[in-house]
């Protein structure tokens, strides 16, 4: 979704410009799709989890039923010692466990340099995109960088193996 700093009223979500449709051209290509979230303002009291919940809920409204097949967030603000707070990886072996999937045939991206960081700490291969803070954050790490979302789509599907 567009960036919206601290987002907890579910009328601020934006979806970037192509993004439905790269998830579903994913998705068909038999890609599981999760979503993995750093919520740091329910930790830092900022909104309750009812709030994140409702915009999630906005969040999966638009990008189409079904396409999505989990999500996990975390919490936890910044200092606080935690194994699911991307950098580290906890968050993405959870999905790794609950949904039977290769970690080392998956791919995370994302528009900061702590998600190169989960994705490669996880044993996935990462991709930075250039929207959001995607736009000044340093690519170190990325194994691609993209222009954005429906960009690293192609990607995975071109650079893939025949099945996901």
């Amino acid at each position: 979704m567009e960036e919206e700093h601290y987002c907890s009223d579910p009328d601020r979500v934006r979806i970037i410009d192509g993004v439905p449709e790269a998830l579903t051209r994913l998705k068909n290509a038999g890609y599981c799709l999760v979503i993995i979230t750093n919520q740091s303002g329910i930790g830092r009291g900022y909104f309750q989890v009812s709030d994140y919940e409702a915009v999630h809920e906005r969040l999966i409204t638009l990008l189409g039923p079904g396409v999505i097949s989990a999500s996990y967030y975390c919490p936890d603000a910044p200092g606080i010692p935690s194994t699911r707070r991307k950098p580290e990886p906890g968050m993405v072996l959870e999905a790794a466990r609950d949904l039977d999937l290769d970690l080392t045939r998956s791919w995370f991206v994302g528009d900061k340099a702590v998600d190169v960081e989960c994705g490669r700490r996880a044993g996935a291969r990462s991709i930075l995109v250039r929207t959001g803070h995607g736009q000044s954050e340093d690519p170190a790490g990325a194994e691609f960088v993209a222009k954005d979302f429906a960009s690293a789509a192609e990607l995975i599907l071109r650079t893939s193996d025949a099945s996901p």
